[in-house]
């Protein structure tokens, strides 16, 4: 399996390509400190990491949802520093799960270059199944910002049932999460009360709540895991 260490960096060109943007807003965002510095090699050519792939797909998502660049900016400020292109991507696919559909219909050719990588028939099997991708006749359809993380689990070294599995789980106690979520904001709202305002709270609610989310679960699963190796 690949590492992050060992994933080829990418340049400008490539990192624009593959996040579905321009290299101007790549450029943009690096100016306004969205994306930290490129690592400069020979001939003063930047180089960019799955890290910085990451983070641009959050900062399109947290776009996508109407906040301003100030708030983005604080939002990722808050941000653990080391987090990992994998962190990121779980954070985006959380951010996601508040936004109407974002598919797009795309082609093998344009899935595989967003994907970085050549996908076999097995590779697109497992993609469908985790529910990244959707076959149609002659395309598919598919999530760009949650392209990324559904291609690195297909590297990850588990049975694909066992992947399968973990998902269900995690839409049964995120759905059931939200659920308490909501009715605490529809309590907090009252009745009466316009849909604007209601929208409001969510919109200032939504960044807080993803953080706590995956802040209280990272924890939790450690503190799983160090039971678990206790007892081995």
């Amino acid at each position: 399996m690949t590492t992050d260490t060992e994933e080829r960096t990418l340049t400008v060109d490539e990192l624009a390509a593959r996040a579905g943007v321009t290299v101007r807003t790549v450029r943009f965002y690096s100016a306004k400190g969205l994306l930290p510095p490129p690592v400069i090699g020979p001939r003063r050519v930047g180089h960019y990491s799955q890290e910085h792939l990451a983070r641009l797909a959050l900062i399109e998502e947290l776009q996508h949802q109407g906040m301003t660049l100030a708030a983005i900016e604080r939002y990722l400020q808050q941000l653990p520093p080391d987090l990992s292109a994998h962190d990121l991507a779980i954070h985006r696919a959380v951010v996601a799960s508040w936004a109407p559909d974002a598919a797009e219909d795309t082609s093998r050719e344009e899935l595989e270059r967003r994907a970085g990588r050549a996908l076999s028939d097995e590779d697109l099997e497992r993609l469908t199944a985790m529910n990244v991708v959707e076959r149609n006749a002659d395309s598919f359809r598919v999530d760009p910002g949650l392209l990324p993380l559904g291609v690195r689990l297909l590297d990850v070294p588990i049975a694909h049932e066992t992947i399968l599995a973990a998902r269900s789980v995690l839409l049964e106690h995120s759905r059931a999460a939200a659920h308490a979520l909501s009715t605490l904001l529809r309590d907090a709202v009252g009745e009466g009360e316009s849909v604007a305002a209601v929208k409001s709270l969510s919109a200032h609610m939504q960044p807080l709540v993803v953080q706590a989310l995956l802040t209280t679960f990272q924890r939790s699963l450690k503190e799983e895991l160090r039971e678990w190796l206790k007892e081995s």
